[in-house]
């Protein structure tokens, strides 16, 4: 479990904190540097990283003044070089110095590569002893179990920012672990939360990534849609706060502003709300344990007027129930899921699937998954990314039997 607030604090120094962004091009990693660059005098970035946007990764490292940025895609390197010439900036590309950039000594990092890829680093800086501010929750999805005993043996501190978690890592502030009954995930309820069932199949990628509340990257917008997203942070829950899946629900809140609620056995119910903007969670994580201004909108309750909730739709969000079902199979479950919703989604966003297709194509892969010896929880970083590649293999297999047959399904 997360270390409760108030569990070993130390207070933040007049030093500047050491801070590592992984993944800081996406939609976390501008947050993350519009906060860096606001308090340059309070925050040294180390390093910086991407896949291969070279253009915006050698702008975020000028910006920030990072001693170093890598772009994990090599043939990028040579653009990124001529990129930073000039600057000091030390330059690299590939996974070993994607791994060597998250093994470097520093006070945090910030853990926000996107998907199953960012497992790998985020393990990396965990072993080098680094505190994690984790966006990344395929980490848990993936490898959640061993992840959290790696987290245990190398007593690192782990700093939940997916608004729905860090909202549950406020709240439960209020009480011990001990006294909780459940706690309570919030979600939009996505573009199509209005939408009759029977017009799903008519969603079109450009739909499905406009969320009405978030900016997020394509790949969670779509999971947002589908909840999928939220029935994957059901099971990054279970491992950040050692709670049993029946302690978890889920509720539908299109206003976006609870963002979490911790139950207690005394009947009280305590929330955290904020405005919908990533960079307050973001601002938590980096400032720990001390709170300091965030540049964001006032949070205007009588503005807003009205806060409505309501049970998520078993029949239009299906993919809510199979992460549920995942959780309940095991660690390999979980791993599979994950592998099988990003081909899934990949094809979706490629138009080569419809949209019902991307729960109904990971579930047809949970279920053949089923049927393999698969071992019940992951024993070590390789055999999480070995039963990963195993996922996508099965998915891209299943995509003969959706719509068209993908050209080139194994770049999916």
């Amino acid at each position: 479990m997360v270390a409760p607030i108030g569990t070993d604090v130390v207070k933040v120094g007049a030093s500047p904190k050491r801070i590592t962004v992984l993944g800081a091009t996406g939609s976390i990693g501008a947050s993350t540097v519009d906060l860096l660059k606001r308090y340059p005098e309070r925050f040294a970035v180390e390093a910086v990283t991407a896949n291969r946007d070279v253009k915006t990764l050698a702008k975020v490292a000028t910006d920030v003044g990072a001693k170093r940025a890598v772009v994990a895609d090599p043939s990028a390197y040579r653009e990124l070089q001529a990129a930073l010439a000039g600057t000091g900036i030390a330059s690299s590309a590939g996974a070993e110095a994607l791994l060597d950039a998250a093994s470097r000594p520093v006070d945090l990092v910030v853990a926000a590569i996107v998907g199953a890829a960012g497992l790998a680093p985020t393990m990396a800086a965990i072993e080098a002893g680094s505190d994690i501010a984790l966006a990344n929750k395929e980490c848990l999805v993936c490898a959640g179990t061993m992840f959290m005993q790696a987290v245990a043996r190398k007593d690192v501190r782990l700093l939940p920012v997916d608004s729905e978690h860090n909202a549950i890592f406020q709240a439960l502030g209020a009480g011990g672990a001990d006294a909780v009954e459940k706690i309570i995930l919030t979600a939009s309820g996505g573009p199509f939360r209005d939408w009759p069932v029977d017009r799903l199949s008519e969603a079109t990628p450009d739909q499905a990534t406009h969320h009405p509340k978030w900016s997020m990257g394509k790949k969670i917008s779509v999971d947002s849609s589908t909840l999928l997203n939220k029935g994957f942070e059901l099971i990054e829950a279970k491992h950040l706060f050692d709670l049993a899946a029946d302690q978890i629900e889920v509720l539908v809140h299109p206003q976006s502003i609870v963002h979490g609620l911790v139950v207690y056995r005394d009947g009280s119910v305590i929330s955290q709300m904020s405005v919908t903007d990533m960079r307050v969670p973001l601002a938590f994580c980096l400032w720990w344990p001390e709170r300091r201004n965030a540049p964001r909108k006032q949070l205007d309750l009588a503005a807003l007027g009205t806060l409505t909730f309501e049970s998520p739709d078993p029949v239009k969000f299906p993919g809510l129930q199979l992460a549920r079902r995942a959780l309940e199979a095991g660690g390999w479950a979980t791993n599979v899921l994950n592998a099988a919703n990003e081909v899934a989604v990949g094809a979706f966003l490629m138009g080569a699937i419809a949209y019902p297709d991307i729960v109904a194509l990971s579930d047809r892969v949970l279920t053949t998954a089923g049927t393999k010896n698969f071992p019940s929880e992951m024993g070590s970083l390789e055999e999480a990314l070995v039963l990963d590649g195993e996922g996508r293999r099965m998915a891209r297999e299943a995509l003969d039997g959706f719509g068209d047959i993908v050209q080139h399904k194994e770049t999916i």
